[in-house]
């Protein structure tokens, strides 16, 4: 029987030093966890910070998130976002608020998700709080990242005749959470019921449960010399994104939905839920992907890394945002994607 251990025996600082690890990577940490501030040595290049939160049956649910998956994208979705800038992250802040309900192991296995991101995509943890909570679980993390002012990407710089471009494939991760859905459904109303998770859906799950920031596409950005004139990571799906840069860059937008990568295994998935793929694509949200644009004289190198499809242009304004159907005809880009509140 694995022990448990009451966070109330440690306390607070107990706690953090328990969860604590000496995960220093760079040498611009001067002073991490165990102060009253962390210390960064920022240099020449521009800070950037994110912040995210995940808040238990708001964001995700223990019903089937384990535990260490979910610190494991609680990571990720900050990290995306530095990406999604163009930058570099390099240090973590994390915060957790937790009931009683949850012991010091349960934690361990949220910090050991934690530290393997770290260790995979290069970041220090410096610093957080940890707080009771009246009910269930709330983590918040802080991501810094780092890069020159010059190489930055906002969301704004899209150009008239831009090439739209989005990384991997998508609706995948809404299409596993509609798997889980299911499945808990099924479980509670018989808990003996054997699960119907297959070899096949298995990509999926992991895309909703254990998504993957883009660091080999920025990586391969810079050792090309691309450097996109707007940029967003996909989060609430890409008719949202889509919308957001069109919003702020002032310009209109035609992506073509045969040009949409979508993953076989979802496709399936799709139809045999009825739904459309190309709705889960547009508005399922999670994937985090990377959505840009380009100078089309950049199509020739974008085109030999097989991680990017390129899916419309960027048009002016007042020529709208909209979607050419596989049969030829054009529709007005609506976004039904998550929404906070």
């Amino acid at each position: 029987m694995t022990k448990r251990t009451e966070i109330s025996e440690l306390g607070e600082f107990g706690l953090i030093q328990r969860l604590s690890q000496g995960n220093t990577q760079h040498s611009d940490t001067i002073k991490s966890i165990g102060d009253d501030c962390a210390v960064i040595d920022t240099k020449l290049l521009k800070t950037l910070v994110t912040t995210d939160f995940l808040v238990e049956d708001i964001h995700f649910d223990l019903s089937y998130t384990p535990l260490k998956h979910l610190g494991y994208k609680a990571v990720v979705v900050n990290v995306s976002d530095i990406y999604a800038m163009n930058g570099t992250p390099k240090h973590i802040t994390v915060s957790i608020a937790v009931s009683n309900r949850f012991s010091v192991e349960a934690l361990e296995e949220i910090y050991a998700g934690i530290y393997l991101a770290c260790e995979n995509y290069g970041i220090d943890v410096i610093g957080g709080d940890t707080t009771s909570s009246p009910k269930g679980l709330i983590i918040s993390i802080t991501a810094i990242g780092e890069a020159a002012e010059d190489k930055i990407v906002y969301r704004n710089q899209a150009k008239e005749g831009d090439l739209i471009c989005v990384t991997g494939n998508l609706g995948a991760a809404y299409l596993g959470l509609q798997i889980l859905i299911r499945e808990k459904q099924v479980y509670l109303e018989d808990p003996y019921m054997k699960p119907e998770i297959t070899e096949e859906n298995s990509y999926l799950i992991e895309r909703i449960l254990k998504p993957e920031a883009k660091k080999k596409i920025i990586e391969y950005l810079k050792t090309e010399n691309i450097l996109p004139h707007a940029m967003i990571d996909i989060s609430d799906g890409l008719s949202s994104e889509l919308m957001h840069i069109c919003s702020q860059s002032k310009v209109g937008c035609l992506i073509e939905e045969k040009e949409i990568p979508i993953d076989q295994t979802a496709y399936d998935q799709a139809m045999k839920f009825n739904l459309d793929p190309t709705v889960c694509a547009l508005s399922g949200g999670e994937d985090y992907e990377l959505l840009f644009t380009i100078d089309p004289k950049e199509r020739e190198k974008i085109i030999q890394n097989e991680g990017i499809s390129i899916i419309g242009v960027i048009t002016k304004p007042e020529d709208g945002l909209k979607l050419e159907s596989r049969g030829g005809n054009t529709f007005d880009l609506k976004a039904q994607g998550w929404v906070s509140f």
